[in-house]
């Protein structure tokens, strides 16, 4: 009896010292005039384990490893304080007080934390435990019951619903704190967790430039695009010789630089390559894929937006899957050959890349609610994609003098290749034929395995290039007057040139976002945190050139 009251003695000095007391008074004033008699209050708290764990270690083990026991101290002590100071006069029992603690963090030790990689699974206790990981699939939020309390539809009513409900985005990353169940299902067993906390979670990464490529910029520093020059130069060097697709290669390293997971600044930079060589583009989007934060290749027959399905442990709702993009949320999602889609799926990722959401239509019928919805999921993502343009290159073989931007793009339909941020045509002159260089490339891997083939100057490590790309994705840029200058120039004398109205209408306001973003991510690649004038000329020579190979 003397522990259990030490343990309360406990709670009331906590509350007072974090500010739990004044929520509860604060939390009451609320509700006070919203229940009917005989009604449950809930009250949650923030628990901070490790200044409890101070103040008192028994409390704190208490509420780390019995957390059933801990609540119902908490709540007694709620129920007392409310009766003592009289905040609601309709609470009469003990169980009209309905308490949620939620531990913000816990100890950083490997029993704390839920891996459910490890065998064997067995039925531990039911105590908090972290988890991180990457939301794939989410339920509607629907109207349940707690204890008595009705929740209510109404958003300015204080019961309208769990806080927790809208803290989670699909596609994303975050760190959890909750006590997991076993949930069976033969021939399957799936884990529950009831959520505590959720908090955003990105993985650390060392953002440390390689003395490689300190080096490399110390040397080129006397100009302002031999850094990036190199670096596109060797890029790929694995997969690829040097000095093949240096546009190409360019444009790859500028979208893994300009990832970010902000709907605040959508700098999205999508690429789509036109080759008759599509093989080996692949290969080199293949290999460029792991270095994004986040990197999804999309297989063909899976789901590219989302999808749908009847939640069977819950009450028969719907579930909403992520499909490719939404699961490469602040990367880069690879679609592969677009020539292998079908019209519906290219008119859909049309759809997607212009409107940069995700539209579901949740029949009420269907799944059991009282009318339809429409759900819309931002997407936070850059798109690879490649063409074969083997046979618009055959059909354009016998004339030497074709106009750029005149040549048909294959099977993809311009307004497709339109929607597309930066378009590159991949062809090199005939004295430095791909297939020549890539069957020499490969020749030398077989024969040399594990020699370095080129020069030492060019031997930066994938490794190099993932922690240079981390580096420059973390870098802010601000826009110097004479970038912007250069930008708004460019963007003028485009639409005064291009007089008909559909050229005109390719250099539209989302020309100047491109821009933008091109010069933003080439001072990212060069590590400058200020856009210069000379990284504004970089994006108008890749913008143009991608406007004209569309419109001409």
């Amino acid at each position: 009896m003397d522990s259990i009251l030490s343990l309360k003695e406990a709670i009331v000095i906590y509350l007072d010292r974090s500010g739990g007391l004044r929520k509860l008074i604060e939390d009451c004033n609320v509700l006070k005039g919203s229940q009917q008699m005989g009604g449950v209050y809930r009250f949650s708290f923030d628990v901070s384990p490790s200044d409890v764990l101070e103040l008192d270690a028994a409390l704190g083990d208490c509420i780390l490893h019995d957390p059933l026991k801990a609540v119902s101290l908490f709540q007694s002590v709620c129920y007392l304080s409310v009766k003592t100071l009289s905040l609601i006069d309709h609470i009469e029992t003990e169980s009209q007080v309905n308490v949620v603690l939620k531990p913000t963090h816990l100890p950083p030790f490997p029993d704390y934390i839920l891996d459910l990689s490890e065998f064997p699974r067995g039925y531990g206790p039911m105590r908090p435990l972290a988890l991180e990981g990457l939301v794939i699939a989410m339920t509607r939020v629907t109207k349940y019951t707690q204890g008595a309390r009705f929740l209510c539809s109404e958003k300015t009513c204080p019961c309208s619903r769990d806080e927790l409900c809208n803290s989670m985005r699909i596609g994303h990353l975050y760190r959890v704190v909750g006590i997991p169940a076993h949930v069976h299902q033969w021939p399957n067993v799936t884990w529950s967790v009831e959520a505590c906390s959720i908090q955003p979670w990105s993985p650390k990464c060392s953002c440390l430039v390689s003395k490689n490529f300190q080096n490399l910029q110390a040397a080129s520093a006397c100009s302002p695009w031999r850094f990036s020059a190199i670096v596109a130069n060797s890029f790929g060097s694995p997969v690829i010789p040097p000095g093949l697709y240096n546009t190409l290669k360019l444009g790859l390293l500028l979208s893994l630089v300009q990832t970010a997971d902000n709907p605040d600044s959508p700098n999205h930079l999508d690429v789509l390559a036109f080759t008759s060589e599509s093989l080996i583009i692949e290969r080199l989007m293949r290999y460029s894929l792991p270095l994004a934060s986040r990197g999804i290749h999309h297989a063909l027959t899976g789901e590219l937006l989302a999808s749908l399905s009847r939640d069977e442990h819950g009450a028969g709702t719907a579930n909403i899957h992520a499909g490719s993009a939404l699961l490469a949320s602040g990367g880069v999602c690879l679609l592969g050959d677009l020539t292998c889609y079908k019209k519906d799926k290219m008119d859909m990722l049309q759809s997607a890349l212009e409107s940069r959401t995700v539209s579901v239509f949740v029949p009420a019928k269907k799944y059991g609610d009282d009318m339809d919805q429409q759900l819309s999921f931002p997407i936070q993502c850059n798109f690879w994609a490649l063409a074969d343009a083997a046979f618009s290159s055959k059909r354009t073989a016998r004339c030497d003098n074709v106009v750029l931007g005149s040549m048909e793009m294959g099977s993809v339909p311009l307004q497709l290749a339109g929607a597309f941020g930066l378009v590159v045509q991949c062809r090199e002159t005939s004295g430095n034929h791909p297939l020549l260089s890539m069957t020499s490339h490969i020749l030398r891997q077989a024969m040399c395995p594990g020699e370095p083939l080129y020069p030492a100057c060019m031997q930066f490590t994938t490794q190099d290039y993932k922690e240079l790309l981390a580096y420059a994705r973390e870098l802010k840029v601000e826009m110097t007057p004479e970038a912007e200058r250069m930008i708004h120039g460019y963007y003028m004398a485009s639409r005064r040139v291009r007089s008909d109205s559909t050229q005109r209408a390719s250099v539209s306001v989302t020309s100047i976002k491109l821009l933008i973003s091109l010069a933003q991510a080439h001072a990212k690649l060069s590590l400058r945190t200020q856009v210069l004038e000379e990284d504004a000329v970089i994006a108008v020579l890749l913008c143009e050139s991608s406007v004209t190979l569309k419109h001409g």
